[in-house]
């Protein structure tokens, strides 16, 4: 492969994006390599053969293992074993009539002696990843290179889906049927621990990606996740997603009420965003604005000014930023931040700091 292989972009059809299917690291990476191969704007047949080699994967993980090869020859044999359930047509072509369950690949052949494998993807398969003119999602494979987590992944490309927007609303129900884990962390908090935390987390670390999220409810039960994401300011990750630009209005002001960043509504960054500029350079530029605008007697010690805030009354409360004021709780040296106490805002991303008395 070539030696800018973590440039190499990866397009999928958003049908197959949200199918439900679930791979392991290892399997979602051999899937990854052999797309980022495949020709989007040419025919292609279902005899063509994707090759990946140990040394692909040497490069794109960063791993010396010297059983790399035999890792990966047991993950393309369980690849050949996995389905994927898909209720869309590409292109945006509408529903099928039934859902469709179809396979990845449907041979593979070993070449131990080359350190690698060949693979062919499946006939129902190849609609979904090539000749794709509409209703598409790409990104660079260097994105996901170093994820160790599949639903990290998976998690990853639903959010590459609403770039321009940077806010995606899903249902845990359904988010359970894309991952395949109906039958696996029944409660809420367990699946928030072991699946959305930790892909959150890898995403934040390791894709050009910055991402927030929270739980919704209706009535007394948890029923969506709100993820709010954004290109970082220093994008060293990919060669490949979009540079940092204007947000794209999606919502009417009424609408872009119900979210926020950094205390900003969403609605007023798209407003008032700079061309080139994305929400979180917006926001932030909006909020030094804001703390100018201060009256004196604003309630705002020296040290907070650092960090964004709105203040709401004149000397008794404060607005910040979930984010914010996480790193507002590492200041535990101020004796200020043992005055204070939070409260979460439903439904805004936002807490209330008062003082104790």
């Amino acid at each position: 492969m070539p030696q800018q292989q973590g440039s190499l972009p990866v397009y999928k059809s958003n049908a197959l994006i949200e199918a439900s299917y679930r791979l392991t690291p290892a399997e979602q990476r051999i899937m990854l390599v052999c797309i980022s191969q495949v020709r989007r704007d040419q025919p292609i047949t279902d005899e063509v053969l994707y090759s990946v080699s140990a040394n692909d994967i040497i490069a794109l993980t960063g791993s010396a293992s010297h059983a790399v090869y035999d890792e990966l020859a047991k993950a393309a044999l369980r690849l050949k074993r996995r389905e994927v359930w898909i209720t869309e047509r590409p292109n945006g072509e509408g529903t099928h009539k039934e859902t469709l369950v179809t396979g990845w690949v449907q041979s593979i052949r070993y070449r131990k002696a080359e350190g690698k494998v060949e693979l062919r993807f499946t006939k129902d398969m190849l609609p979904y990843l090539t000749q794709l003119t509409e209703q598409f999602t790409r990104y660079a494979l260097g994105d996901v290179a170093k994820m160790t987590s599949a639903h990290a992944i998976r998690l990853y490309e639903l959010l590459c889906q609403w770039r321009d927007s940077g806010e995606r609303v899903v249902t845990i129900e359904w988010l359970r049927k894309a991952f395949q884990l109906s039958d696996k962390y029944p409660a809420i908090k367990d699946f928030k621990r072991w699946v959305v935390q930790p892909a959150v987390e890898q995403i934040n670390e390791h894709s050009p990606f910055w991402v927030e999220w929270h739980q919704r409810k209706t009535g007394r039960r948890v029923s969506h996740f709100v993820f709010f994401f954004g290109e970082k300011a220093d994008n060293k990750v990919s060669g490949v997603t979009d540079t940092r630009r204007k947000p794209k209005r999606t919502a009417s002001p009424d609408q872009g009420n119900q979210g926020v960043l950094f205390g900003i509504p969403r609605h007023l960054i798209e407003q008032q965003a700079r061309p080139g500029e994305s929400y979180e350079d917006a926001a932030l530029r909006l909020l030094k604005k804001k703390r100018a605008l201060l009256r004196p007697h604003t309630y705002a010690p020296p040290f907070l000014s650092i960090y964004s805030f709105t203040a709401v009354s004149n000397t008794s409360t404060i607005l910040m930023s979930c984010a914010t004021a996480k790193a507002f709780r590492r200041r535990r040296n101020s004796g200020l931040t043992r005055k204070l106490q939070g409260t979460v805002v439903p439904g805004s991303g936002l807490l209330v700091w008062l003082p104790t008395t």
